[in-house]
Parts: C-alpha cells; sequence; structure tokens
C-alpha cells in the first residue's frame, strides 16, 4: 500500500541565505514556516563578522518572521583578519554556533572572502578547542580550473589537508555536489559532515541548457554531471547521519537572474520540503527522511531535537510561476507531495 501521508519531527534548515532589509522581510517566512532552526550565512554588505553585527542581524530576521515559533542560528563570517577572541566570545555568549569559510571570489558576497586557508589557521585552532563548527563552501577559485571541477579540487588541496591539521575541528561541507565529496564525507571520521541542497538532488547540469540558457537554475556550486546528481542523491537518502538537510535557498531579484550576468542562487524555500520528499519518495527511503531533515543535523551541532511535529500528504501541488516576486525552484512544476501548515 503506498503510504499518503509521511509526520516527522519538525526539521531544520542547516544552510540559509536570509539577505537583509526589504527582500528579508519577504523570505524568511517561508523558511519558519517550515522549518524549527535555521543556520544563517552571514554573507551580507558588509559581512557579518563581530558578535555586534550578528545580533543585530539575529533581531531583524526575527522580527520579519514573528508569528513563527522559529530560532535563527548565527554564523560568524571569515575573513583574513578575523580575531580568535572575537570568535569565541560570540560563542561563548550563545551569539555565533558556527563560522563560515568563503573562498575569496568564491560565490555571492565573498569578495572579503578568506584569500588563503592558512590566514585563519589560528581562528580554526581556537575553534577546534571550543568546539565552534567550521561550514565549508568547498570551492577553489583557480582560474585555470574548470567550474565543474572547482569542488572535488578543493577537496584534494584543501580539506584533506585541513582534517590532518585539526583532527578534532567539526566541519560541514555544505551544499556537496559530487561524487567525490559524498564519498569523501562518507569515509570521513565522525567530525566531518555535509549538507544537501534539494536543487542537487533534482538537476544535473543539462538543466542549465535545457531549451535555452535557464538562469534560475544557477547557483553555486553549479550542479554536475549525472552521476554526481546520482552519488549526491544516493548519499542523502542513505540513512548515514553524516548527511543533513541545508537548503542553501539563495533569493535573488527576478531581474537580477535574468540578467546578462546572472545572480547565482536558487530560491527554493517555499516548497523546500516538498522537494525533499519527493527525492527520498522516488528513491522508496521515506522511512529514512525524519533522520536527514529532523535528526542529524542537531546531533551533529550538538544541539536538542525539536519537539512537536509537521505532515506532508500526498498531493499534486501546483508551484506557481512566482512567489512574493521571486522565481521559486520547481516554478510552474508539479511536485507530489503538500506540506500540511
Amino acid at each position: 500500500m503506498t503510504l499518503q501521508s509521511i509526520t516527522i519531527r519538525r526539521p531544520d534548515d542547516w544552510h540559509v541565505h536570509l539577505r537583509d532589509g526589504e527582500m528579508l522581510e519577504r523570505v524568511a517566512p517561508h523558511t519558519a514556516r517550515q522549518f524549527a532552526r535555521a543556520i544563517v550565512m552571514p554573507n551580507l554588505v558588509p559581512p557579518v563578522t563581530s558578535v555586534e553585527a550578528a545580533s543585530a542581524y539575529r533581531d531583524r530576521i526575527l522580527s520579519a518572521a514573528s508569528g513563527y515559533d522559529f530560532t535563527p542560528l548565527m554564523t560568524c563570517y571569515l575573513t583574513d583578519s578575523i580575531d580568535p577572541d572575537e570568535l569565541a566570545r560570540g560563542h561563548a555568549e550563545g551569539v555565533w554556533v558556527a563560522a563560515k569559510l568563503y573562498p575569496a571570489g568564491a560565490t555571492t558576497n565573498s569578495a572579503s572572502g578568506v584569500t588563503d586557508i592558512r590566514n585563519i589557521y589560528p581562528a580554526l585552532e581556537r575553534m577546534q578547542e571550543i568546539g565552534m563548527v567550521f561550514c565549508i563552501h568547498g570551492e577553489v577559485t583557480d582560474t585555470d580550473i574548470d567550474v565543474f571541477d572547482r569542488e572535488a579540487v578543493f577537496i584534494d588541496r584543501i580539506l584533506t589537508p585541513l582534517t590532518r591539521e585539526f583532527p578534532a575541528l567539526k566541519m560541514v561541507l555544505e551544499h556537496i555536489t559530487t561524487r567525490q565529496a559524498a564519498e569523501f564525507v562518507a569515509s570521513a571520521p565522525d567530525n566531518i559532515a555535509a549538507t544537501i541542497t534539494p536543487q542537487h538532488l533534482h538537476l544535473n547540469r543539462n538543466a542549465l541548457f535545457q531549451g535555452g540558457l535557464r538562469p534560475h537554475a544557477y547557483c553555486l556550486p553549479v550542479v554536475k554531471r549525472e552521476e554526481h546528481r546520482l552519488a549526491v542523491r544516493k548519499a542523502a537518502v542513505s540513512g548515514s547521519p553524516k548527511f543533513f538537510l541545508g537548503t542553501d535557498t539563495a533569493p535573488h531579484a527576478r531581474e537580477a537572474k535574468e540578467s546578462d550576468c546572472g545572480c547565482a542562487g536558487i530560491f527554493n524555500a517555499p516548497y523546500a520540503l516538498e522537494s525533499y520528499v519527493q527525492v527520498f519518495d522516488e528513491e522508496g527511503a521515506l522511512d529514512n527522511f525524519e533522520g536527514f531533515a529532523s535528526e542529524h543535523g542537531p546531533r551533529f551541532y550538538g544541539l536538542p531535537l525539536n519537539d512537536g511535529a509537521v505532515t506532508l500528504e500526498r498531493a499534486e501541488v501546483q508551484v506557481p510561476e512566482t512567489v512574493d516576486g521571486l522565481v521559486p525552484f520547481h516554478s510552474s512544476q508539479q511536485l507530489n507531495w503538500k506540506f500540511v501548515d
């Protein structure tokens, strides 16, 4: 008998971009509607590098998501000159739960990012000592490296040596996109984990060019070959506690996406759980969905599991062309599951 509904412990999103200002007001309620907590990325302009800036941003998020029982979990933007004492102070005061590596030039608002990983070794040493999680955008930015190879090269050149230098540091390789990343995390020690987005479960790189250039399928890291999509999909539904939900929802105005230099990012928050559960259903792995969505992340971060539950029902859902003026993931497509408010 085909399962008609699934009820799981209330989930969390371990990687979101909520932006700021008017865009924050538009997008935050979509994340807060489905998720109890979310790791908020710090790549604003200017980036969030101080405890005071993180606290103020958290207050703005709570205001934008008022009406929902939602907790934003803040991160520090790592720069070449980040102060380890500031990291430790923010962590001790309960403001920061993690710090984020953006290699300089790797993605949106990463110009202030790290130019050489060795520049942040003192910060990583302190984070290892205090148990602060290190979130990693895992791509090299060398111009001689093919954009589709940047994640795999990062693992070889940067991440593998990091695991030797800091063997006790908790690391999350964010939004993995390749077979190499899935295999690396699966075989790594327990202090290494990964987040997986819905788009990297549904799309391969053909999606960028189907019937023309498709800017709303463009994100960073870019979607890869089919073999990589299948490997990441296998990891997500495997039941391994090393893999958990992180949407990397990254909204941009439609005109910014549909331009001569379109922004990278996919706005998937409005139908995130529907998108994920469809994958688990297709793979015959609905029994593993609660772990991926609601349990593996908090256990890795050392946080309590959420109270409460959410239900998804098997039903045809037509995703609108736009949501609050933004083009969502699965725009104008049909999904087979419905989130029950």
